[in-house]
């Protein structure tokens, strides 16, 4: 199965040169259809540019802040110099929605 999602450039960027492998979201309706061996295009938000990864594993946890403690800053997308913060994820969603759906750790390969 195909599934389309946008992304920021910058994750988009971090992906493309294979330095982000971890993709993190809300656990919502549409992410609890993802399964190992799927196709995720991304879009680029701000060119529009398209890349293909295959979901290689999933992890689910309660919250972002549950998430970070079991991955590297590094494959879920901060720069080495970079303080890791799950608090940055509540600029895409909310603490309410983090409890409703919980969240999910998207391990991919560029393809």
């Amino acid at each position: 199965m195909i599934h389309q999602m946008n992304l920021h450039n910058e994750p988009f960027m971090l992906i493309k040169s294979k330095t982000k492998t971890v993709e993190m979201r809300l656990d919502d309706e549409r992410r609890k259809d993802l399964k190992i061996g799927d196709i995720i295009c991304f879009t680029n938000r701000d060119t529009l540019e398209t890349m293909n990864v295959e979901i290689t594993n999933l992890y689910r946890f309660k919250s972002f802040e549950e998430l970070y403690k079991n991955f590297s800053k590094i494959e879920i997308g901060y720069k080495e110099n970079e303080k890791a913060n799950p608090k940055d994820m509540e600029l895409y969603y909310t603490k309410e929605q983090q409890q409703t759906y919980g969240v999910v750790a998207i391990r991919i390969k560029l393809l």
